[in-house]
């Protein structure tokens, strides 16, 4: 998103990073001089010199460094930027002050100097301050998932670009943005929901609703063919004193389908789809195959007391079967352990009064319909354990949206039908991000931000924090 209006809209970082950083560069010198004259790392030290000897390094790296960092925007616009991004920049302001103190050394030969020592404390301050930002990040990570530091915004638009950055936000809760709703020319939109994101209005009411809401930011994501529109909210946004962020469309393109590049110094923009490529196609498929049938020889004695368990519990079949949709329609059967009683499915169109979700999925928070075996393994997602056959089988995936029932298909808006683009998967976003509590729109945004996102960090990622949320059952019913 591109900014506009005044530097004090900047965002910059915690005030005390600026001498939490002289703290640890300081830190570094001190652990340098100790390896090189006390402990003797590396080299055998024939003289020694006193610590005060080093204290015009220590200045000079303690002065340098944050002033590099801070010309870098290092200590600005931190909410959204990566920890990667952060090293970036701490690596060039070390190596950049490395450089110019040892030659300044050079130059001036002092009688207490040693290049060891200086590159020890180099290393040790990139390795020290780069630590020091991931825990910073961790503190506001956590200040903001409750509610401390977070900013609220209005998103001007509800079309793809406008959708696109709802999901990011819903799928980065940590970035710390509260999305107070939408406005919208088209009165369909401007009185509809999202998810849980209500549409407020016309973008007339936009000046009336950044006062009555507290407004911080306001994103805007109309396309660029409705110039005049932008330009007046920009003005009612400097008049409220309100900064005003802009995402530039391209044709509803995502950043990662946009690569620029130049031809004899005209800049030219290429353009391509986001998918899988076949590379990542295939690692995500070995992965899948190796981590099913790893599941299947760890699980195998949990497996085995599950069906003895529901045998015992109720009468019918320990497995049951579904008809479900995957990757581009085709349709396939899907294996769950049974956790409601026979003939479950029929009674459906009784019980649809009770249905607590919005859009084409049923939930009932305490469906009568559940055997005792039954609830817990929905509350746990056990059940979905036997789809390890169907990831084998390559109809699923260990991550990806969840696979629908051709109902729910019917009834998609066209929108909702990218999320068919891949296989399922037996966990996803929308899994570890609320589950049964998020709403359907939601789930879409989040199945559609993973596949524009996909990673396979990201997999393991998500991977890795499931378990705490079958283990302790949260969002599930």
């Amino acid at each position: 998103m591109q900014p506009t209006g005044n530097g004090k809209h900047k965002e910059s970082g915690p005030w005390w990073v600026v001498p939490l950083d002289t703290l640890v560069i300081n830190a570094a010198m001190l652990i340098a001089y100790l390896l090189r004259y006390r402990l003797q790392w590396f080299v055998d030290v024939v003289y020694d010199a006193p610590l005060r000897a080093y204290l015009p390094f220590a200045l000079a790296f303690t002065i340098l460094i944050p002033m590099i960092l801070w010309f870098d925007n290092a200590y600005h616009q931190w909410r959204g930027r990566a920890w990667i991004e952060h090293v970036h920049r701490i690596i060039n302001a070390v190596t950049t002050t490395l450089v110019l103190i040892l030659a300044f050394a050079f130059i001036t030969r002092p009688l207490v100097y040693s290049r060891l020592l200086l590159l020890e404390a180099g290393v040790g301050m990139m390795i020290l301050l780069s630590l020091e930002r991931s825990i910073v990040m961790l503190i506001l990570r956590n200040l903001r998932r409750k509610g401390i530091g977070v900013r609220r915004i209005i998103i001007v638009g509800a079309g793809e670009v406008g959708r696109r950055v709802i999901r990011t936000l819903v799928a980065q809760p940590q970035l710390g943005y509260e999305i107070v709703g939408y406005v919208d020319d088209n009165p369909d939109k401007a009185e509809g929901e999202i998810g849980r994101i209500r549409g407020l209005g016309a973008i007339d009411d936009l000046a009336t609703i950044i006062n009555s809401e507290s407004v911080d930011e306001v994103v805007i994501t109309l396309p660029w063919t409705h110039h005049r529109r932008i330009l007046s909210v920009l003005r009612e946004c400097e008049r409220r004193r309100v900064l005003a962020r802009i995402v530039p469309d391209l044709f509803q393109l995502s950043l990662r389908q946009v690569e620029i590049s130049d031809l004899g110094g005209v800049p030219l923009i290429s353009v391509h789809e986001v998918a899988f490529s076949r590379w990542a196609l295939v690692f995500k498929r070995v992965v899948d195959i190796i981590g099913a049938l790893a599941g299947f020889i760890i699980g195998a004695p949990l497996l085995g007391m599950i069906a003895l368990a529901i045998k015992i519990d109720s009468p019918g079949p320990i497995i049951f079967t579904q008809e479900r949709v995957g990757k581009d329609g085709r349709r396939f059967m899907i294996r769950k352990f049974r956790s409601m009683r026979v003939g479950a499915e029929k009674e459906r169109a009784q019980l649809e009064f009770l249905n607590e979700a919005n859009g084409p999925i049923f939930k009932i928070r305490d469906d009568p319909r559940l055997t005792r075996v039954g609830a817990f393994l929905r509350r746990t997602s056990l059940d979905e354990l036997p789809q390890l056959v169907n990831v084998l089988k390559g109809e699923m995936s260990l991550v990806g949206p969840r696979p629908p029932i051709p109902a729910e298909v019917e009834q998609y808006q066209p929108w909702h039908m990218k999320r068919l683009s891949v296989a399922g998967g037996l966990t996803g976003l929308w899994q570890i991000s609320g589950r049964s509590e998020l709403t359907f729109d939601e789930m879409v945004l989040l199945d559609i931000y993973y596949i524009e996102h996909w990673s396979p960090w990201l997999d393991l990622q998500i991977l890795l924090r499931t378990i705490p949320k079958v283990v302790f059952g949260e969002g599930a019913y």
